[in-house]
């Protein structure tokens, strides 16, 4: 039976208008980006198969074009608009901390920085620039790759931040395996990027190292 014969508290569409999208199961609201399933299949029956078959909602979202088009009732085109969506999404979060201080706000830049960095394959090291009152410049990656003390420069990220005029920046980087616990070398980049900036009254606010559904922060841990 298709959705349109469904007793209408139960369509994903009506069920969201009536009870908002945080009522929704990961089927039922993925089953409205689908909008329709495939023969003998509702488009919820569909969504529950393909997170099924990927493993879970993260592993869909997260998925390259190849295989997601490989999968049925799904092609290029729902591979453009998931991919819209998501950046829409990031671009939400963006826009939401560049309204206020970076610092009022952990719980949004934790979010932000896990959106930006957390689906990675490689590793990345990125910056959120700060004017002085803490309110966001720009997010910018500036180095990818394995990072150690040899691969991050300090004196890259000080010309940036110079180029920007900010007053601060968050640290971040990713850790591709997952455990965001950070290492000796996390903790021997911040040191020297911390006295690096120090020179020109930059200062450091917090390093942030995003894992698998964990962000550990420096500043908590009482290292800056």
């Amino acid at each position: 039976m298709g959705i349109n014969h469904w007793p209408e508290g139960e369509r994903p569409r009506e069920k969201l208008l009536n009870m908002g999208a945080q009522a929704l199961s990961d089927a039922e609201l993925l089953a409205i980006f689908l909008r329709v399933g495939v023969q003998g299949r509702s488009a919820v029956d569909l969504a529950r198969d393909l997170l099924t078959s990927f493993g879970g909602l993260r592993q869909l979202l997260e998925a390259d074009q190849t295989q997601f088009c490989a999968a049925r009732g799904l092609g290029s085109a729902k591979f453009a608009q998931l991919q819209a969506t998501l950046e829409l999404s990031r671009r939400h979060l963006a826009s939401q901390l560049a309204r206020g201080n970076a610092l009022t706000s952990p719980a949004l830049v934790r979010h932000y920085l896990s959106s930006q960095l957390r689906h990675l394959g490689h590793e990345e090291f990125a910056v959120l620039f700060l004017d002085t009152q803490h309110r966001i410049i720009r997010y910018e990656s500036l180095f990818r790759g394995t990072l150690d003390s040899a691969s991050v420069y300090p004196r890259e990220v000080a010309k940036r931040a110079l180029e920007l005029h900010a007053g601060a920046v968050i640290l971040a980087h990713n850790h591709p395996s997952g455990v965001a616990e950070p290492s000796d070398a996390d903790r021997r980049i911040t040191e020297r990027l911390k006295d690096a900036l120090a020179l020109f009254d930059v200062r450091v606010l917090d390093h942030f190292v995003v894992g698998d559904g964990d962000v550990v922060s420096f500043a908590e841990r009482g290292w800056l």
